[in-house]
């Protein structure tokens, strides 16, 4: 794990101020869980894998393993708030998620779920929920590549696409937390159904799935069936896995531009496991962001890579709260 550099508390700073913040980050194949700082460092690291074929409980088993080895951290009885980034789909209204990879959980009600956990081993306090891609969008606000700038959009690129709004410096969750999520803004009208039941939206033209589909449709024979793999032969030459990431980096593009004219944000940064591609996903974004982003508000809007990596979940579900939770 690596320790993000320190910096100053993220805005609310009467909130972030008091102490540290218990952060548990809920995905598919693991369940992870820190004290993070108000400079951003991290102690007690802790993780358990996410239960296969198992039921809610067993699930929510293994996250009430992750607060148990937390709650031996010397620093337990000085924390303030829980931040909970999870995958999704999340409804933070009702405290409730339903990640597409862990089907036990049909709107399972984790939030209320993990602060009886707190409150079981002492720490009866505030809990936020957030969506992965928000919380990611909060970590890289705080302390990676949006830092200091005040309008920004965050995306995950992976097995989905999904992402993050921060406008006039706050966190955008909106009202059920899925506010940013880029992945199921539409850019082919005429596309393929999207596992959304919509037609066209970036997650079926640019997520790591998408991009080897497309490949393997178009005649693409390489070792490696995934979005790596064709990353990997597109950064050797291939033409068909070079047009499957040009493909994919002007769904990207668009999508970019269109939400940068809508609220004026003017970075975009991306993450996840397809970013890992480096240029090969980044060169044919910026280069089809020239052809959308051409009104003079959004001509200078950046790309950039994150850079909090495998960190930014449990730095971004404790930056969550720490913005989103009330002051005073």
């Amino acid at each position: 794990m690596t320790t993000p550099t320190p910096a100053l508390p993220v805005p609310r700073t009467a909130a972030a101020a008091a102490g540290p913040t218990v952060a548990i980050d809920i995905g598919g194949t693991k369940i992870a869980g820190a004290l993070v700082h108000p400079d951003g460092s991290m102690t007690a690291a802790t993780r358990r894998p996410t239960p296969r074929g198992a039921d809610a409980d067993a699930v929510m088993a293994a996250v009430a393993e992750v607060i148990a080895d937390l709650s031996e951290a010397p620093l337990w009885p000085q924390v303030v708030r829980c931040g909970i980034g999870s995958a999704g789909p999340v409804d933070t209204t009702r405290g409730t998620v339903s990640p597409v990879n862990i089907g036990a959980w049909r709107d399972f009600p984790v939030q209320a779920r993990v602060g009886a956990e707190l409150a079981a081993r002492g720490a009866g306090v505030p809990t936020v929920l957030a969506g992965d891609g928000v919380a990611m969008t909060a970590a890289e606000h705080w302390l990676g590549a949006a830092r200091g700038h005040a309008n920004a959009l965050c995306m995950v690129v992976s097995t989905g696409v999904g992402g993050g709004l921060v406008l006039n410096n706050q966190l955008h969750p909106g009202p059920t937390g899925n506010a940013g999520h880029i992945g199921h803004i539409s850019v082919a009208f005429d596309g393929e159904r999207c596992a959304c039941g919509g037609h066209g939206c970036v997650e079926s033209l640019a997520s790591g799935t998408a991009i080897a589909r497309w490949a393997l449709a178009q005649g693409w024979t390489g070792p490696d069936p995934t979005a790596a793999g064709v990353a990997a032969s597109a950064a050797a030459g291939d033409p068909v896995a070079r047009a499957a990431f040009d493909r994919a980096g002007r769904a990207l593009a668009a999508a970019i531009a269109a939400t940068a004219t809508l609220v004026e944000t003017d970075i975009a940064v991306i993450g996840g496991g397809v970013a890992a591609a480096g240029d090969t996903l980044f060169a044919p974004v910026r280069r089809h962001l020239a052809s959308y982003a051409t009104l003079g508000f959004v001509q200078d809007l950046r790309v950039v890579p994150a850079t909090l990596g495998t960190d930014a979940g449990l730095i971004g579900a404790a930056a969550a709260a720490m913005m989103l939770l009330p002051t005073g």
